[in-house]
């Protein structure tokens, strides 16, 4: 049975999670913290700081994390990691057949443009999300962990330091102090 609930979550998330692994974040929160109860706030925080330091997009590697923790094996990760990407890849296929004749049209032109502010606030969620007591300690008085989350912020918004160089630097500093 939790094979099925974790298929349904997960194609459910793929189906709605428009703008990608971080604009998923979000409703793998609720979905799988609140909703079914598979792990806990502080799980859910470790589960996004692996997966966004492991190869791969941030939302398959959520769900095949999930899935794990779901179930306590690789076919949880399976389903899960497959009913995540299954939405998008049926969707992808009608919408070539259907962009490749209307590209042109302007009803496609203006609902293409009211989608972007929306995956920006959904990534903004996500973003919301992550700030919270896991991370932040007890009363959002973790001043380690808020000067290393304005640094990193600063660092790759204002110096353009590349993703990659952050996160190793991060660990590094990880590593030192903790």
């Amino acid at each position: 049975m939790v094979y099925l609930q974790l298929f349904y979550t997960f194609f459910k998330i793929g189906l709605f999670g428009f703008g990608g692994g971080a604009a998923m974040l979000s409703l793998i929160q609720f979905e799988i913290v609140e909703n079914h109860a598979w792990i806990t706030a502080s799980e859910f925080t470790n589960m996004v700081a692996v997966s966004q330091i492991t190869p791969g997009p941030i939302g398959i590697n959520c769900a095949t994390y999930a899935g794990y923790l779901a179930t306590g094996n690789v076919l949880g990760s399976a389903i899960a990691t497959f009913a995540l990407v299954l939405p998008s890849f049926i969707i992808m296929m009608i919408l070539y057949k259907l962009m490749s004749k209307f590209k042109d049209n302007p009803w496609v032109t203006s609902v293409m443009s009211v989608l972007r502010p929306v995956v920006i606030g959904l990534i903004a969620a996500a973003a919301l999300l992550l700030i919270n007591k896991e991370t932040f300690g007890e009363n959002y008085t973790d001043f380690t962990a808020w000067f290393f989350f304005i640094a990193a912020f600063v660092l790759t918004k204002w110096c353009k330091l590349n993703p990659i160089y952050m996160i190793l630097l991060a660990a590094v500093c990880g590593l030192i102090i903790y």
